[in-house]
């Protein structure tokens, strides 16, 4: 084997199961989710092949313990077992055969979930080759799924598991009315997208506001205006309705195959969002256009799980509580164009003070390897503004809020019994700037330590490098 290759494809086939530890596995790990079937089509022809990797039962002891459920817990152990969260609390005892970790002094969190990222997709190898963001080819593009362009060797994966990211949604960008369809992936190596989807996972359909469908398609044949947006959102809507009745109709009245449907990808996709089967994740700015959008989802029947960016997020908060929708936004991007002139470095406090669902997303590579910083930075500005976030809040910026957002709050995003373990060893507090993430589980396999070199994910096109000029 090339020895290029030999590292990358060690860690994948770890993932996807060699021999000799394909007895550990089974012993182990549940058995793949069913492939989801929609309403109008065979089982899901791409479904997740993901598997937990071989793990033994572990304990993190005397940490302080952000559970992303309840308050903080000092001189706290966290026990996870058969890839499950065991126990959490402050007398846990260790079985026989479990791996002990000493946390005094350090902190342990839920794994880190970011709710938009492009990594795989906008890879971090420039070229045009690997730029699969936006099918920009026409104003709706409900049709094209992003795993489609995701390509598992992207370092900046294994950038952003450094940083204490176990789950991200990656999606199309935002040049489109209607993007397509969004993927959440578990952090970890895979030689096939497949095997790292998130199992059971809702897919996402990309809606974009404002001023990038504008630009794209202005000169293009339209939209040029937010007015054209509205009519272009609205006309989608219609023609996914009629669509999803038509088959409603067909398999009410016996389903005879001889007049079934003709089957068409782009509303089938919208068909599935008015059935509530896929969750709409909608690029906006500006207050004003997301009290639209939400006139919309409701004249159409679908629900919109989080806004994103949101930079005007804190204009319309009760308006975002009223109606069960989070706000996926930066900590302090603002001003580089027209519809970001009025974000506020108080925004996620200001949504959060309110009781909604904030979140802290990044739409960055080089973002997502800090999102704990990042929330940190917005963590000041609430206590610049008098608004007292302490971290047992700040933590759910990051990890349950947006596995609510994500439609995965069931299974991860929190410390709770009978969850995955995707967790993070910290080496300090994670709101300091000073604090790195020291190990990193997902399911209770150990897939990243600082410490040592064999568990850091490597991929081809970061051999030869220093390891300390990537790793943040």
């Amino acid at each position: 084997m090339h020895a290029r290759a030999s590292r990358w494809a060690l860690a994948a086939l770890a993932l996807a199961g060699c021999a000799s530890a394909s007895a550990q596995r089974t012993a182990q790990a549940p058995a793949p989710a069913p492939a989801a079937a929609t309403a109008d089509t065979a089982p899901n022809p791409f479904p997740s092949t993901y598997k937990p990797l071989p793990s033994r039962p572990t304990l993190i002891r005397n940490a302080t313990v952000l559970t992303a459920a309840g308050p903080m817990l000092q001189g706290a152990s966290v026990l996870m077992q058969d890839g499950k969260i065991a126990a959490v609390g402050t007398n846990v005892a260790a079985p026989a055969d479990a791996v002990v970790v000493d946390g005094t002094g350090k902190w342990v969190t839920p794994g880190l979930i970011d709710t938009h990222s492009h990594i795989g997709a906008g890879a971090s190898i420039e070229g045009a080759q690997l730029d699969d963001i936006n099918e920009a080819t026409n104003p709706v593009t409900a049709q094209v799924w992003v795993e489609h362009g995701v390509w598992p060797q992207d370092p900046q994966f294994w950038l952003a598991l450094a940083g204490g990211v176990t789950t991200e949604q990656i999606l199309p960008g935002s040049a489109n009315l209607i993007g397509g369809r969004s993927v959440v992936l578990k952090n970890v190596p895979g030689r096939t997208m497949q095997e790292m989807k998130f199992p059971g996972a809702p897919y996402g359909l990309k809606m974009a506001c404002g001023e990038n469908p504008k630009r794209v398609y202005g000169q293009r044949g339209g939209p040029s205006t937010r007015m054209g947006n509205v009519a272009g959102y609205r006309a989608a809507w219609i023609r996914a309705q009629k669509y999803k009745d038509d088959w409603d109709t067909w398999r009410k009245n016996g389903a005879d195959p001889a007049k079934r449907p003709q089957r068409d990808l782009q509303l089938e996709t919208l068909a599935e969002v008015l059935r509530g089967n896929i969750l709409v994740h909608n690029h906006c700015y500006r207050a004003d256009e997301m009290a639209n959008m939400i006139d919309i989802s409701k004249e159409f029947g679908y629900h919109i799980a989080s806004f994103h960016h949101a930079v005007e997020a804190y204009k319309i908060r009760d308006l975002l509580v009223k109606n069960g929708i989070c706000a996926s936004m930066w900590s302090d991007w603002w001003g580089f164009k027209m519809e970001a002139y009025d974000g506020i470095r108080q925004n996620i406090a200001l949504v959060d003070e309110a009781g909604g669902c904030a979140i802290l997303h990044t739409d960055d590579a080089l973002g997502i390897q800090r999102l704990n910083q990042d929330a940190a930075k917005a963590m000041a500005a609430g206590w610049e503004a008098g608004i007292n976030i302490t971290p047992e809040r700040a933590i759910r910026w990051i990890t349950i809020n947006p596995a609510k957002a994500l439609g995965i709050d069931k299974q991860t995003g929190s410390l709770e019994p009978g969850k995955m373990a995707d967790v993070v060893l910290w080496s300090g507090n994670p709101f300091s700037v000073y604090a790195k993430a020291e190990k990193v589980y997902i399911d209770g396999a150990l897939v990243y330590d600082r410490n040592d070199p064999r568990r850091q994910p490597t991929s081809d096109f970061t051999l030869g490098n220093d390891p300390q000029e990537v790793i943040p």
